[in-house]
């Protein structure tokens, strides 16, 4: 299928596979309020609960570790009982994890809750933009599937508001407040998730060829679109072109992600593995340069540029959520016009001047005790500046590209291996960026970053190629080179 196909309506997105897409974000939004509002109740817990710097690095970690269990039983999970059903286990854990830390009566409590809350960001972030990217049409698959990250940002941004407006509050309080009342749009989004239509792409993997139909003819265009994207999911999923059955019995078929670690891992085709090394790479890069640090830890670095004052140190880091925000944004517009590759590269270019500076600019504050002004507003602009460039492309499209890339009966499985790799970074880096900074200043931990954003740049210019405006049954050949063999049904179909 291709971006203009007869009958399609190119004036615009389909409004019903843009109102799934939403909805279905909505949890990447409490995962965001999560990230945002520790970065400030870490501040209060710190002295309520009289923790350490590595109680602080475990508590914030902690959520990522778990995460990266999460990712990997969420692959296997969608496949058996369907993309939709997954983001409502998603919302469940994180209403659970919220009440605990909520509650937070000690360190131990508060652990425990940020682990719950843990899985249910792993279940969150493999299956929003895979249900995402499935029921969007090739032409704006990249606007759907980056809503899932623009709203993490949204709620990144909540939750640094409400660091700043409870930071009134007693301390006993405001911390508990902030961490827990991300439970009760956990709940209502249990509910509201369950009137959403299930993946078509899921449905015909079964052999539910009439629900997957009726699904598709919703979320495209036109009825012709809609037989056109059938017809090639169902050659992806192995069922003959002339069945015309309702129900279809997959037969030695494997439904629920059999077998499917193996034809990843184990014996992968040429295509399959150049797949994985992209997916796995952006994964890696989007933390492993450093965006958790300033996520999590603005306060501290903004403290080190020569702020003092709380109010103040709320106010600059609402700043950093607003740039994040606006961007991806700006991000989600952009990649179905521009694509995904010349965004990525044109981000992690500035990723890299952006860290440098930053880098530059807390080295010389810290030098100078923090009382150097141009020091401090280089720091302040650098730091907007590299979270409005990872904002504009590498933070959005990982999620797009990653969700995309996999074949069919891969995908799921797929991209919870992406995810685990995400997680993994961003516990190494909220785990260690503290004990970094004592090992080589706050300025020398950014100028780390910005090698690795340098290499990450060489890596994506040589191996990802553009996926704009392909179908998702189209992708798997910009993978393919000459020799390779697809194995079809059995391999990577």
């Amino acid at each position: 299928m291709t971006d203009q196909i007869s009958g399609e309506k190119p004036a615009g997105v389909n409004r019903f596979a843009l109102q799934c897409a939403i909805v279905a974000s909505i949890v990447s939004i409490i995962f965001g309020y999560d990230t945002g509002v520790m970065s400030g109740a870490m501040v209060f817990i710190e002295e309520d609960l009289k923790t350490n710097d590595v109680q602080i690095e475990v508590l914030t970690g902690i959520l990522n570790l778990c995460a990266l269990v999460g990712s990997l039983l969420a692959g296997r999970t969608s496949d058996i009982i369907g993309r939709r059903y997954t983001i409502v286990l998603a919302s469940i854990l994180f209403m659970l994890g919220s009440i605990l830390m909520g509650w937070g009566p000690n360190y131990p409590v508060l652990l425990s809750g940020r682990c719950t809350a843990g899985l249910g960001v792993g279940f969150a972030l493999m299956v929003a933009p895979v249900y995402s990217a499935e029921i969007a049409t090739a032409s704006h698959r990249g606007l759907l599937a980056s809503l899932p990250h623009l709203c993490i940002s949204i709620g990144i941004l909540l939750g640094y508001l409400v660091n700043y407006f409870f930071s009134k509050l007693p301390i006993h309080i405001g911390w508990r407040l902030m961490l827990g009342i991300a439970a009760v749009p956990s709940l209502v989004l249990a509910f509201g998730i369950l009137k959403m239509p299930e993946s078509p792409r899921w449905l015909i993997m079964q052999g539910r060829l009439k629900e997957g139909k009726e699904i598709l003819e919703l979320v495209s265009n036109s009825p012709e679109e809609a037989e056109l994207r059938f017809q090639d999911i169902k050659a992806a999923a192995g069922i003959d072109p002339k069945c015309v059955d309702d129900v279809v019995k997959m037969e030695g078929k494997k439904t629920h992600g059999e077998g499917v670690w193996k034809e990843l891992i184990l014996r992968p085709t040429p295509a399959v593995r150049r797949v994985l090394l992209t997916a796995l790479g952006i994964h890696f890069f989007q933390h492993a340069s450093g965006i958790e640090a300033v996520l999590l830890y603005g306060p501290r670095i903004f403290k080190k540029a020569g702020i003092t004052t709380k109010d103040k140190l709320f106010l600059v880091t609402i700043g950093v959520g607003i740039m994040k925000t606006t961007f991806i944004f700006t991000a989600t517009l952009l990649l179905d016009k521009v694509g995904r590759r010349k965004l990525l590269l044109t981000s992690v270019g500035g990723m890299v001047i952006a860290l440098t500076m930053l880098g530059f600019g807390l080295t010389m504050a810290q030098n100078a005790g923090g009382k150097l002004a141009w020091a401090l507003v280089l720091s302040i602009v650098a730091a907007y500046s590299f979270v409005a460039f990872f904002s504009i492309g590498l933070g959005p499209i990982t999620w797009v590209y990653s969700s995309e890339v996999f074949p069919l009966k891969l995908r799921a499985q797929g991209a919870s291996l992406g995810v685990a790799v995400n997680r993994v970074m961003n516990a190494t880096v909220s785990m260690s960026f503290l004990s970094l900074t004592s090992a080589i200043t706050t300025g020398g931990a950014f100028f780390m970053f910005a090698g690795v954003a340098a290499v990450a740049w060489n890596f994506f210019f040589f191996l990802l190629p553009e996926t704009k405006g392909k179908s998702l049954e189209e992708i798997e050949a910009l993978f393919q080179r000459d020799g390779d063999k697809v194995r079809g049904e059995n391999g990577a179909a």
